[in-house]
């Protein structure tokens, strides 16, 4: 992932400093169960971990220099890597990745960077939910215009929308909590996955002391269906952002301008035109929600491996997963930004509300109806009369209100009248169970 969208903590994950201190640790902690089993000698499991250790630990440019040299002669980075290591610790070295395939190390590896990239997001998500709640509690009862299909539709609140957001962020933290559980394996089962040359107990006892599960069958690498319900989780996350991101977009807009992007003292919208003041920040989030759920394609692609395993997925997840990861994390982070800064216009949001006539009403009056005994056809019927003169009508000399052009209409005023609509319409009965709502979703 470029500089601009990676924030230092997840991209270290992902450095090759990183990379190779797992490794080391990978092949360390497997010749110490092995000594411990006897398969090697235990003073040279000892070894590989005093000289190794300091030297995987300290890895330099000129380190990382030196493996890309020997990788470029081998063709193989596991190998490069080991004869690397080799040449800090001696002829001990030759008992390091007994019984292992690189499979065992690379993917093992995997797990631990995502594993650790899984947990930096749960933490991502824990501040984009207090940001959500500080702002859905703050909103609770600012009344708003709901919209479907982009028009008008009845009365909610900004704090319902945004308790919305946060429902389906709290599911999406529940999810990626099962995704990160289930990544988190670890294989060291050698070539084919039989442990033909090493112990299981080698396996039980590296994935205990890095935190994770044993890989229950192996084919040689950790089935790949955990890699892709991992990334499909990242790109249901991503999907999440976008939804409120585009909620932002819309409401940012000139004709709306119900709430609004923070504008920073000396920001400048438009090298042209001075006046803009654009969504800049959703529009951001929306393409880097685009990135991440396109990862989730490939790394479903990579699940139909060839037999007990072969490496069309290997270049995938190169990529894949240090950028899916790192643009998630900078994605969510700026969300959280975002909605802790927002700008709300209550004033309006009322306006807009307002701005139909009072035609969002339409269903309390077609219930109300329907009570007093019209048939709801009937009832339908009348509503909409009085609803379309009001719209139709707007801006005009004629314009009335949908209250006024109910009282008109011929088979309403029959059944109620000024003071019985006033209190049908009365925007106070919109928001009578907001607390039942709040209270499923915050507790």
């Amino acid at each position: 992932m470029v500089p601009r969208y990676s924030r230092p903590e997840m991209a270290a994950i992902w450095s090759p400093e990183a990379r190779y201190k797992i490794w080391f640790e990978i092949e360390a902690l497997a010749a110490e169960a092995m000594g411990d089993l006897g398969t090697i000698p235990a003073e040279a499991a000892a070894l590989i971990r005093a000289k190794g250790g300091p030297r995987a630990a300290a890895i330099s440019d000129a380190d990382l220099a030196r493996i890309d040299e020997i990788e470029r002669e081998t063709r193989h980075d596991v190998i490069a890597f080991l004869t690397w290591l080799g040449e800090g610790i001696g002829p001990e070295a030759r008992f390091m990745h007994q019984g292992l395939t690189s499979s065992d190390v690379l993917d093992t590896c995997l797990s631990v960077q995502l594993a650790r990239a899984a947990d930096l997001l749960l933490a991502d998500l824990d501040a984009l939910l207090a940001a959500l709640k500080r702002r859905a509690i703050e909103h609770k009862l600012t009344p708003t215009i709901g919209r479907s299909h982009g028009i008008h539709a009845e009365p909610t609140t900004f704090g319902l929308k945004l308790a919305g957001h946060y429902a389906e962020f709290s599911r999406n933290r529940a999810r990626l909590a099962v995704a990160r559980e289930e990544i988190a394996t670890c294989a060291i089962s050698g070539a084919v996955g039989t442990f033909a040359a090493v112990d299981p107990k080698v396996e039980e006892f590296v994935a205990q002391k890095l935190g994770l599960a044993v890989e229950p069958v192996s084919t040689q690498v950790i089935p790949r269906d955990r890699h892709a319900a991992f990334f499909a989780t990242l790109a249901v996350i991503a999907s999440g952002i976008e939804r409120l991101a585009t909620e932002v977009r819309h409401l940012q807009r000139s004709e709306v301008r119900e709430a609004e992007e923070y504008f920073h003292p000396g920001q400048k919208g438009s090298s042209a035109m001075p006046h803009k003041r654009n969504p800049v920040l959703s529009e951001n989030l929306t393409g880097l929600a685009r990135l991440v759920r396109g990862y989730a394609l490939p790394a479903l692609e990579n699940v139909a491996l060839w037999h007990e395993r072969d490496i069309s997925h290997s270049s995938v997840e190169r990529v894949i997963g240090p950028d899916a990861t790192i643009a998630l994390d900078f994605a969510l982070f700026r969300l959280t930004g975002m909605i802790d800064k927002l700008t709300v216009y209550p004033e309006r949001m009322n306006a807009n509300l307002e701005s139909l006539g009072g035609v969002a009403h339409s269903q309390k009056v077609l219930l109300a109806l329907t009570q007093a005994g019209l048939s709801r056809e009937g009832a339908y019927r009348a509503v909409q009369r009085a609803a379309m003169a009001t719209w139709t009508a707007l801006g005009s000399d004629d314009a009335r209100t949908f209250r006024d052009n109910l009282l008109l209409d011929a088979e309403v005023s029959e059944k109620f009248d000024a003071a019985t609509i006033d209190q049908i319409i009365d925007p106070q009965r919109d928001f009578r169970h907001v607390d039942t709502i709040f209270q499923r979703v915050f507790g």
